[in-house]
């Protein structure tokens, strides 16, 4: 038996695609037989868990950072050390290269232990969620995160575009390219009748869906934009939303401005049983986000069956094969084109049977057994090579302290540079 232990900046009742990536791992790898702890934030209105006794260990965060789902974590590591010194861990696993990822490595160095980092976001794409987003800032973001990489005994990629990013940016630590599973079995065996009829959808009505954090990064107006030309063309039809967060009003004044308010159903956070019926309740699946590392729900949505018009972009180009279980479009295509691609979709029943069974086909490489088992291997080698090479190297801690003083200095310029521009803005007296 391992016993790894995971640090993340996001877990339940956190609804995100890392905070069930870290789900479905630690369920998976404790059912193969493995122990595991997780680290991570405490989140408001979170009642307390008895289940999480020896299995999670919550740490005070400020809340919605700026504005975001995420939590702060805030600096306690005596706390964290006595939980790491009573569990004994084989591996630390890091989710973030930043918050409890800092504390991820700062552990592995203090334990001498084997860092694990799973690269989940493009974080050059999230600094709006800071106070100084820039240009700067997002080559900060990306320094830190290879800085970070290149610490570690191993890197896990979601995909293979990430990896082959990741290599391109200079991270030359090894990287193995492991997928989170998605549970094929549950999503399958779902219902949509009920589902459907409970927000007034009719059998005839063609359903586009979408499931995700409505959030800036994700590309949202464009999708919106689109689905509402292809609802003016076809009055049959409706579009999905599952999901919440800060594009919530924009996507509502969108459909709006073009009388399709009652076409537009907000259904909003949906997790468990509700989840997979309201995938099955889609005809298709839609999805324009460029700035994704795996796109975990275009699986999901395939396990239900659900066709998927995309946009090429990291993360969807290993899910979506073009005209085989749905449309892969150019990066860069109107929206008018991805409107005419729904339409194709809406007037081809056999095509909608074809893709449909695409679908179910690609989402068998997506198992949550087959994922888990490649990232429990990836364990195992990992301490092996670990033991052999005699831990921690001095060069490499040596690499630690350069990166700590290297961030210092980089946000230093950035708060001398943001500190003059807003000087400068100032009325003279």
């Amino acid at each position: 038996m391992m016993k790894i232990c995971m640090f993340t900046n996001t877990y339940l009742p956190h609804v995100g695609g890392v905070a069930r990536s870290v789900e479905h791992f630690t369920e998976d790898l404790r059912d193969m037989g493995q122990s595991v702890l997780v680290i991570a934030p405490t989140f408001p209105g979170m009642p307390p868990r008895e289940e999480e006794k020896g299995r999670v260990v919550r740490v005070p965060a400020l809340q919605k950072f700026k504005g975001s789902d995420f939590s702060v974590r805030l600096p306690l590591p005596f706390t964290i050390n006595r939980q790491l010194e009573k569990f004994r861990p084989d591996i630390i696993h890091s989710h973030h290269p930043y918050l409890m990822g800092d504390s991820a490595l700062r552990m592995a160095i203090q334990h001498d232990l084997p860092l694990v980092f799973t690269h989940h976001t493009l974080y050059e794409y999230y600094t709006h969620y800071t106070p100084l987003d820039s240009g700067t800032m997002k080559r900060f973001a990306v320094n830190l995160c290879t800085q970070y990489a290149n610490m570690c005994s191993r890197v896990v990629a979601p995909s293979a575009s990430i990896e082959s990013l990741l290599k391109d940016r200079g991270v030359k630590a090894p990287i193995k390219v492991i997928p989170t599973g998605v549970d094929l079995d549950f999503f399958a065996g779902a219902q949509s009748r009920t589902f459907r009829k409970s927000l007034g959808i009719g059998d005839d009505t063609v359903a586009v869906g979408h499931v995700g954090r409505l959030a800036p990064e994700k590309n949202l107006e464009y999708l919106s934009e689109a689905v509402a030309l292809f609802l003016q063309r076809g009055p049959r039809s409706v579009f999905l939303v599952v999901g919440d967060g800060p594009h919530r009003d924009t996507i509502r004044k969108i459909f709006d401005d073009r009388g399709l308010s009652k076409r537009l159903i907000m259904a909003g956070r949906k997790s468990g049983q509700e989840l997979a019926d309201a995938y099955h309740a889609m005809d298709v699946f839609v999805f324009s986000s460029k700035t994704e590392t795996q796109g975990m729900v275009l699986a999901e949505a395939m396990a239900a069956g659900r066709p998927v018009i995309a946009l090429d972009a990291s993360g969807v180009r290993e899910v979506v094969q073009d005209d085989a279980n749905g449309r892969l479009l150019p990066p860069d295509c109107p929206a008018a084109d991805f409107s005419r691609a729904l339409e194709e979709f809406a007037d081809n029943p056999e095509k909608q049977e074809r893709w449909s069974r695409g679908a179910l086909h690609t989402a068998g490489f997506f198992s949550r057994d087959k994922c888990a088992r490649k990232l429990l291997n990836l364990y195992e080698e990992v301490w092996a090579s670990f033991v052999k090479e005699n831990k921690w190297t001095d060069d490499q801690l040596i690499s630690w302290e350069n990166m700590l003083r290297g961030i210092k200095a980089q946000w230093q310029m950035i708060s001398r540079k943001t500190s003059a521009a807003v000087s400068a803005l100032k009325p003279e007296k």
